[in-house]
């Protein structure tokens, strides 16, 4: 008899099964299950900790890769996982960000979501399986989440969208869409996509939508089963005396000091409003002494008046904060070329929202290697997204990106990526950086606007400009207004944010959290259209400043070019065990890459050095043709008729002892030469099909001046006609070995 009383509950998604299974593993969780799709496994859990003073909800979500899920051994020095991988990251954000407004007001025990990938199977990615399982652990457990979450991938193939696509099409995707939401209301989006349009999108919301409600009535049949009975939380209320107070003693001061337009000016007049409501409400008693409680509850009453007072200016009376109309985009100022020695820079500032963009070009071995259960391993694009704590006139600790930094990093580098010529046309790699000078709403769009410029102004040849706009939405009973390019208070205080960045054409990436339950596809749909034309005006003022990728790259950017040879010349390139190539990366300070198609990449610190290389390399691999002439041609063999001349590695010619001398016959060749001697030759006779290159002494630099019907002139009576190589099988065309077809830098 089996000691575990194991409960399992399945749901067919698109064309997969996803089972839920619970009381087996990590049983001393407050909630535990295990999710299957396939060969993809995960494990997650809820736990519920101490009760914590604070006035915040003490959630963190956590996941933790694995690297034997996926048959893999850590890359690291001590071959142990480290510190959490942008992948992992990016799958705690999803989770966290749908399931957190649903936790009950006034929740203060410390409780901790972890994922824990057991089995990767490389068709069933597993972001999908942690996002629901994460919400069905918190089902089972005694917390009283509002409603259980259900999320769902849907992806555009071929024309078609498919419902969790399998991970080995996800490169293939023109759309790549995740979406988290109850059975009533979409709560989450998160997509890249490559120039859709905004009806594309709404269908595919659609479809996701009936596939959560799927997933989200498993996921009850297993609570109804398993669940613990829900902690009863009272949530706090404030005294209607007391809100009463601030809003009849205070509400016009308030309204007045939200409406100063710039952020810091209006943070201290609400601050001075609010020590004075403090002072006033909650006054120190005759000792000195200072009831805490009740200023806590005189801060939160004036908190719940200042929200109140804003959001209904905007919603109802259509003014907000800092003046604008709800389609108003705030002034905007680009610039290029602000940083001269990057390979690309670019400042954007919009309004109080200040980013400048740095670009950098490197050769194809620096592409960032992908260590994680994925398929992906290499990236040759990539965008980072710093935002140091001066940004918002802070004072902070800096100890590297946060979460919110690699999350507004990895949506930027979504919205960039379809602008991102292929390595055939660009065989760069390329890093963006953007640097948060300030912030006041959506610096995360801003750093779109400010790395595409700078990706123009760095001469990469992109395929189209992109720009991002963050959506608002305030919405007080059947009053609603939709809001472009909120600033941070409206994000703040607001229903919803929603940033969408793509090019003219189309959107490149989208992110969408909604707080409340009533958004319906009718907001949706004019958030979509308002983010379209308010993408257009900011490409036009992007334009202003940049207008297209500049023809030239920077002069201190690397070189890189590409030339193409015959497969049969490689060994040339190569020499024995590397020798050629060897020296050719050290005369011209040079990396080359030799492919086995005939490929060859050189990349130099300068254009000169690269350009120089690959008149070498075509030098070295172009077949003779006559009137080349060869001014540093090396003996390597003297006969009784003549001397056999290396041209370049593996091609020789014959110098006929009739024309060793100019101006008379030798009695013997070694009169005149001698092996290893580096001469100055022409070649005066090509025989392709007997393999023959007939050569003569360049008699004086005027001989190049002379047509190739003039030199071959020259090489009547036999003077040329010598078999074009060191021996009679081979001719004058004669291939080395190859040696070791080394990749050389």
């Amino acid at each position: 008899m089996s000691m575990f009383e194991v409960t399992r509950v399945s749901v067919r998604v698109g064309d997969d099964e996803i089972s839920i299974e619970t009381g087996k593993l990590a049983k001393q969780a407050s909630g535990a299950v295990v999710m299957r799709s396939g060969d993809t496994m995960v494990l997650s859990t809820a736990t519920v900790g101490g009760l914590r003073d604070v006035d915040f909800l003490p959630l963190t979500v956590d996941i933790e890769e694995r690297y034997y899920a996926a048959g893999k051994i850590p890359g690291s020095f001590f071959r142990r996982e480290a510190r959490a991988g942008e992948k992992a990251t990016l799958t705690a954000r999803m989770i966290d960000r749908p399931i957190r407004p649903l936790f009950p007001k006034g929740w203060h025990f410390e409780t901790q979501l972890v994922t824990i990938p057991m089995s990767v199977d490389h068709v069933h990615p597993y972001d999908i399986l942690a996002m629901n399982g994460a919400s069905a652990a918190l089902a089972i457990s005694e917390v009283p989440v509002a409603a259980h979450v259900g999320a769902v991938r849907i992806g555009k193939l071929d024309g078609d969208f498919v419902i969790n696509p399998d991970e080995e099409d996800h490169a293939s995707l023109d759309l790549d869409l995740i979406v988290a939401g109850t059975d009533e209301a979409i709560l989450m989006v998160e997509a890249g996509a490559n120039g859709v349009t905004e009806a594309e999108i709404l269908d595919a919301l659609d479809i996701a939508h009936t596939e959560i409600k799927k997933i989200t009535a498993a996921i009850e049949e297993l609570r109804q089963k398993v669940g613990k009975e829900k902690l009863v939380i009272e949530a706090p209320s404030i005294d209607e005396d007391l809100l009463n107070d601030v809003r009849s003693q205070f509400g016009d001061r308030i309204k007045q000091a939200a409406s100063v337009q710039a952020k810091l000016e209006r943070q201290d007049a609400l601050g001075a409003v609010k020590d004075e409501v403090v002072e006033k409400l909650a006054p120190a008693g005759a000792d000195g002494e200072v009831d805490h409680d009740r200023v806590s509850e005189v801060k939160s009453a004036f908190s719940a008046v200042e929200k109140e007072i804003i959001r209904k200016a905007i919603a109802v009376d259509k003014k907000r904060p800092d003046g604008r109309a709800q389609d108003e985009i705030r002034p905007i100022e680009c610039e290029v070329d602000v940083s001269p020695r990057v390979h690309g820079s670019a400042l954007f500032t919009r309004g109080e929202t200040q980013i400048l963009g740095n670009v950098t070009l490197g050769t194809t071995r620096m592409d960032m290697r992908v260590d994680g259960l994925g398929l992906e391993t290499t990236k040759t694009f990539w965008h980072h997204y710093n935002f140091p704590p001066f940004s918002v006139g802070e004072a902070g600790f800096m100890r590297g990106p946060k979460r919110r930094d690699i999350g507004h990093g990895a949506l930027a580098e979504r919205a960039l990526v379809p602008s991102v010529p292929d390595q055939e046309s660009f065989p760069y790699v390329v890093r963006a950086v953007s640097e948060t000078l300030e912030s006041n709403g959506s610096s995360s769009m801003g750093s779109v606007c400010a790395s595409s410029m700078a990706m123009q102004a760095a001469g990469i040849p992109v395929t189209a400009p992109v720009a991002g706009v963050a959506m608002g939405l305030i919405k007080e009973g059947d009053d609603y207004i939709v809001l472009t390019d909120i600033a941070g208070v409206e994000d703040h205080l607001g229903d919803m944010d929603f940033k969408v960045a793509g090019s003219a054409d189309g959107i490149n990436a989208l992110q969408m959290d909604i707080k409340i339950t009533g958004v319906t596809f009718e907001i949706l749909t004019d958030a979509l259209e308002q983010a379209r034309k308010g993408r257009l005006f900011i490409l036009g003022k992007m334009a202003e400043a940049i207008d297209g990728p500049r023809e030239e790259l920077s002069k201190y950017a690397p070189r890189i070019e590409s030339i193409k040879i015959d497969q049969e010349k490689i060994g040339a390139v190569i020499g024995k065990g590397g020798e050629t190539i060897r020296g050719l990366c050290e005369e011209f300070e040079a990396e080359i890459d030799v492919e086995d198609d005939g490929t060859i990449r050189i990349y130099a610190p300068t254009g000169t050095q690269v350009e120089e290389a690959v008149a070498r390399i075509e030098g070295m691999t172009k077949e003779a043709e006559i009137g080349d002439r060869y001014p540093a041609a090396k003996v390597v063999k003297t006969t009784t008729f003549g001397a056999f001349v290396e041209l370049t590695k593996g091609t020789d010619g014959l110098l006929h002892i009739s024309n060793v001398k100019p101006g008379g016959r030798v009695e013997t060749v070694e009169e005149v030469l001698e092996s290893g001697q580096e001469i100055d030759v022409t070649v005066a006779e090509v025989d392709r099909e007997r393999g023959r290159i007939g050569l003569r002494m360049t008699a004086d630099p005027s001989v190049n001046g002379k047509s190739k019907d003039e030199i071959a002139a020259l090489s009547s009576g036999g003077g040329g006609g010598g078999r074009g190589g060191r021996s009679g099988g081979d001719g004058g065309r004669r291939r080395r070995d190859r040696g070791d077809r080394e990749r050389r830098s």
